[in-house]
């Protein structure tokens, strides 16, 4: 087994194409999937689809955020009166494969690489309508933007069908389970497992997918931290124990720094990876690179990461590099390939 990197999707760049050739430059054959970058409005992840939000004729807005912190950000709600239907949302997700597909097929080609599979970032529906309205408001109307999400999904398949792997990205989940008491986060787990694999469940047959389990990192903070990897554990083996048939889950990537703050040290963190039930197609993905911490530090911690899970695991930052400077995401790069090539 060869570790491979990852990267989890934005990079700070000022096109698909910049961001692209940044990305095969200091990681080439070591990428198994490639993003475009999401430069532009994308580099907030769902920032941009939530503003757009606040046109829509069936929403209005609840309270006003300027996202300039966790606690400072815009909630929607349904108008009284309105039905709230999945037909009526485009997440963009479709119109931003479009604009970055010529130029990955071009990209691969000069990489010479056929194996190479554009990823598309992919917010879960919990996830999207958390953020736009609210709890209460997730859960009422979480199937519209399950709708909404599988439209797309299924777009894209069609246009690319394997040469694409769509990642789900899932912050509120895992935080959902950090923040349990400790007898109910198996149960928590097992719940919002079977909302991640629902997505795969319904999506085209033979699609393929990732999971991005993340901590949040707007402006470059995360929402939350882990006090050890069990919550990672948890949710990790209730996605896996739920996950259809005929759809290949590629990937499990987890969080172990979070945004700004470097990965913990202590042996103890990582111990419950031992329980880690992953099958053998698919990668585990540790997210403990950080350009903020001594190389040879980080090369002991992916050999305690990897003595816990039991083999060796492919590498990448915790989240997105697009809330980084650009040196410093040119230097986190670096650091993937270190870490990923010896």
């Amino acid at each position: 087994m060869t570790r491979a990197a990852h990267l989890v999707g934005s990079i700070p760049a000022d096109s698909a194409d910049d961001a692209m050739h940044l990305a095969t430059t200091h990681l080439g054959s070591r990428l198994r999937t490639l993003p475009d970058g999401e430069t532009g409005e994308r580099h907030h992840w769902i920032v941009h689809i939530i503003d757009a939000l606040r046109r829509h004729p069936d929403l209005e807005l609840k309270k006003e955020g300027d996202w300039s912190d966790y606690d400072n950000t815009p909630v929607l709600r349904v108008r009284k009166g309105h039905t709230l239907r999945g037909e009526t949302l485009d997440f963009g997700h479709v119109a931003a494969f479009e604009q970055s597909w010529p130029t990955f097929q071009r990209v691969r080609d000069e990489q010479g690489d056929s194996s190479l599979a554009f990823q598309a970032g992919v917010p879960g529906d919990l996830d999207m309508a958390l953020f736009t309205l609210g709890p209460i408001g997730a859960f009422r109307h979480r199937a519209a933007f399950r709708t909404a999400t599988l439209r797309e999904i299924r777009e894209i398949h069609r246009r690319a069908g394997n040469d694409v792997v769509f990642q789900i990205e899932v912050p509120a989940e895992l935080i959902f389970v950090a923040r349990m008491p400790g007898p109910l986060r198996g149960l928590m787990a097992t719940f919002l497992g079977r909302g991640i694999a629902r997505l795969a469940r319904e999506a085209p047959q033979g699609a393929r997918f990732g999971v991005h389990l993340c901590l949040g990192d707007m402006n470059h903070r995360a929402l939350a931290t882990l006090t050890d990897s069990t919550p990672v554990v948890l949710l990790s083996n209730a996605i896996v124990k739920a996950w259809p048939k005929g759809r290949q889950l590629e990937y499990i990537h987890a969080p172990f720094a979070a945004a700004e703050k470097v990965p913990r040290t202590d042996q103890a963190w990582y111990a419950p990876l031992r329980r880690l039930v992953i099958p053998h197609r698919t990668r585990f993905i540790a997210g403990f690179v950080h350009e903020d911490q001594d190389l040879e530090q980080q090369r002991k911690l992916r050999d305690v990461i990897e003595r816990n899970v039991g083999g060796e695991v492919d590498v990448a930052t915790s989240c997105g590099l697009g809330r980084r400077s650009r040196p410093a995401a040119v230097a986190a790069l670096e650091r993937t390939a270190a870490l990923s090539g010896d």
